[in-house]
């Protein structure tokens, strides 16, 4: 059996008593019937990774008290900002998840011409908050320790506005471009991708991400699922510049 791994936003240092929230407590106790003396293992994004075992638990409540730090190598070298076009319920659910497994250092979710999904200030603050916890449960999953950040959905000319220039190249994917992703040199530390929602990019768009500065890039002669396009994108760049590479 798997060790089981939460996230915690709790700060962690070693023999610390900690309690676990209503969700987490029944999460452990009622669906993995972990038991009092079974381990576990936590992290919260700052403090590296902790054992633990469980002190406590009751039907809505538990106490776990931390142990040694673990020795955790599974964040990559390579950092890739995906900067993702808000696609519908379960889509933009499931490119948060492999995202993060695959990876990605940070998630900007935009709202784009072509986009099906509207968001008004209150459900734009409650997606975000939903993927920033799809974000960590997949980190609980695949052994990660710092869940990405995922950003406030806001539309793309507007991300344009307040572009981050702090990636060794920007790029964004599009049908039939001439070159392809495959071909591009290695960038130094870090990349940003643009991906388009289920309708893809307008020709607008287009021309805005270019002004950026972004290069358009193919995944080759098929055109891809939004979905598809960000988890085959991230991997094949993890395979060529990152630690899914063979040699």
């Amino acid at each position: 059996m798997a060790l089981t791994r939460l996230y915690l936003r709790s700060e962690l240092q070693s023999a610390a008593e900690l309690q676990l929230d209503d969700e987490q407590a029944r999460y452990i106790g009622r669906v993995l019937r972990l038991r009092v003396g079974d381990s576990l293992s936590v992290f919260n994004g700052d403090d590296g990774e902790f054992e633990a075992r469980v002190l406590k638990i009751g039907k809505a409540a538990a106490t776990i008290v931390l142990g040694e730090q673990r020795k955790n190598n599974a964040e990559t070298p390579l950092k890739v900002h995906l900067v993702q076009g808000v696609s519908r319920g379960e889509r933009m659910d499931l490119v948060v998840q492999k995202a993060t497994e695959l990876g990605v250092k940070r998630i900007s979710p935009v709202l784009t011409e072509y986009g099906v999904v509207k968001l008004d200030a209150t459900r734009t603050e409650k997606r975000r908050a939903h993927w920033q916890k799809v974000a960590a449960s997949a980190c609980e999953q695949c052994g990660r320790i710092r869940p990405p950040l995922v950003d406030t959905p806001v539309p793309l000319k507007t991300w344009f506005g307040a572009l981050p220039r702090d990636a060794d190249i920007d790029l964004v994917l599009k049908p039939n471009a001439p070159t392809a992703l495959t071909a591009l040199a290695a960038p130094k530390t870090k990349v940003c991708i643009l991906i388009g929602p289920e309708g893809g990019l307008s020709p607008i768009e287009y021309e805005d991400a270019a002004v950026a500065g972004f290069a358009d890039v193919s995944l080759g002669p098929r055109v891809l699922r939004t979905e598809t396009a960000a988890i085959a994108a991230i991997a094949v760049m993890q395979a060529l510049w990152g630690d899914l590479r063979l040699n």
